[in-house]
């Protein structure tokens, strides 16, 4: 650190984002292994990740921009992609996990998606 006092400001900057991203992978993992069914487990798994993967690349990015002067294109991509693809991703595989059966945990309240599905199949029916 050169002493002034917008460095220092970076670099705070830089560990929230490195300990905010640590602290959302850390609960995700909790979430993974206490949550009852596949659904929530899912839900702790693809937002955790989310948030942990993209909060210690944007720490990263930051770090090689404001210490060494580089524009890491890969780091952008990379932040990009996992917003992108990761709730995607999680969404296809509790909606297909939803369609081959899988049941909800047996304190559920509400099943929204039981409606819609039905009358789908009542639509698919009547087109063929």
């Amino acid at each position: 650190m050169s002493g002034t006092w917008i460095n220092f400001i970076f670099d705070i900057v830089i560990c929230l984002f490195l300990l905010s991203g640590a602290f959302f992978l850390v609960s995700g993992s909790i979430g993974i292994l206490r949550f009852p069914d596949v659904y929530t487990r899912l839900h702790a798994a693809t937002k955790s990740s989310t948030l942990g993967v993209a909060g210690i690349m944007i720490g990263a990015f930051l770090f090689l921009y404001v210490e060494n002067g580089i524009v890491s294109g890969k780091l952008l991509l990379g932040i990009f992609f996992v917003l992108l693809t990761a709730p995607v991703s999680g969404h296809m595989i509790s909606r297909a996990a939803y369609r081959a059966g899988v049941p909800l945990w047996d304190k559920s309240v509400q099943d929204d998606y039981a409606e819609d599905l039905e009358k789908e199949r009542k639509k698919q029916a009547q087109d063929s």
